[in-house]
């Protein structure tokens, strides 16, 4: 039973880092220009995340952040959509 709960603490702590590697990875991989196009600066997205992951909670603030507000702008500027405004 140590083992289980051991294994859950593990998966549970393990959760927000894999939140934010997804974010620092899926903003590395986005091309510079559809940041540009989108008004966003690439190389503070990736050091906020990785600064992010120094804390839980700003972690996870950080990373869903730009996971649902950031990353949807960023596609739709590679996929040439824009927004108005």
């Amino acid at each position: 039973m140590r083992l289980v709960w051991t294994i859950v603490t593990t998966a549970i702590f393990l959760i927000p880092l894999a939140i934010s590697a997804w974010a620092f990875l899926d903003a590395a991989r986005r091309p510079q220009w559809a940041w540009s196009l989108a008004g966003r600066s690439q190389v503070t997205w990736m050091v906020c995340t990785a600064l992010g992951i120094l804390t839980l909670v700003g972690g996870l603030l950080i990373s869903g952040w730009y996971l649902v507000i950031v990353r949807p702008e960023i596609a739709d500027a590679e996929d040439g959509r824009f927004r108005e405004g």
